[in-house]
């Protein structure tokens, strides 16, 4: 989440209502399949297959964890769900009806999509607080935001997301003086502010303290069910922690499939990936 990301959710949602297809927030038809279904997938970059007929679907409220070696397409992966790339071929929805491949990142990120990189990026100068704050402002118009005042609900929602994220007791501290840990549990709770039905967290636990990732994985687990979260990661002990499904990537396509204990004695997985 950065300055210009909050910006581009408003254009995004301007750019749905000229194109005559905007999608409203948790308008996801999940009534007959998953929440993310991805078919065929395939992505090259100067002659390298980057995915190679990737095929992946997400239920409703599922935890899923994607594990791999460096180049096996994650980072691709999610590229392509968030519309930053665009695939060479194969089939991306969002529920039964909204194709990702036709829209744009902030179109995408409006209809209830939201990624979580790395490196946390928040609002150094402002307070924990204000982080959230203008996190849930950012589809509104920039005077409506700079004008409006929070109501009840908005103190509710925002009070609540500090709860989960464990950040109340810090809620006025400036956001630059966090740890690590806090920034990454704050860039989360600001994706919540925008009500995703779906979150990509991109190794959300690197560099953090054993304590920070304990904290972490409670976090992945209490979202679960209430959204759809797919965390990718290299640190295993946190995958085993949280793990209910996972896939493993290798040459940009599903090596295997299933819970952690079977694709941990793969023979494939253990060979490519594990054994390293």
């Amino acid at each position: 989440m950065n300055e210009a990301a909050v910006r581009s959710d408003d254009g995004g949602s301007a750019g749905l209502e000229q194109a005559g297809m905007r999608v409203a927030r948790g308008a996801v038809d999940t009534t007959h399949g998953p929440i993310l279904y991805l078919d065929g997938i395939t992505v090259s970059f100067d002659g390298f297959k980057a995915l190679s007929n990737l095929s992946l679907t997400i239920d409703d409220g599922e935890l899923r964890c994607i594990i791999g070696p460096n180049g096996a397409g994650k980072t691709t992966m999610m590229d392509v769900i968030t519309g930053k790339t665009r695939p060479d071929a194969g089939s991306a929805f969002f529920g039964q009806t909204i194709d990702l491949t036709q829209m744009t990142e902030a179109e995408i990120a409006h209809a209830g999509i939201g990624r979580k990189f790395q490196k946390p990026t928040v609002f150094e100068r402002h307070s924990v607080f204000e982080n959230l704050e203008l996190a849930m402002k950012a589809d509104k118009r920039v005077r409506k935001t700079v004008s409006a005042r929070l109501g009840l609900a908005d103190m509710d929602r925002i009070a609540e997301t500090l709860a989960l994220i464990q950040l109340s007791a810090v809620s006025d501290r400036m956001a630059g003086s966090l740890s690590h840990g806090q920034k990454q549990w704050l860039e989360i709770g600001m994706l919540l502010m925008q009500e995703p039905r779906l979150l990509l967290l991109d190794e959300p636990v690197a560099g953090m303290t054993d304590d920070e990732t304990m904290r972490t994985a409670e976090l992945c687990q209490s979202l679960a069910g209430r959204h759809s979260v797919v965390v990718v990661e290299h640190d295993m002990d946190f995958i085993a922690s949280i793990a209910r499904k996972v896939t493993v990537l290798h040459e940009g396509s599903v090596l295997a499939e299933g819970p952690m204990d079977v694709v941990q004695a793969d023979p494939r997985v253990i060979e490519v990936y594990l054994g390293r």
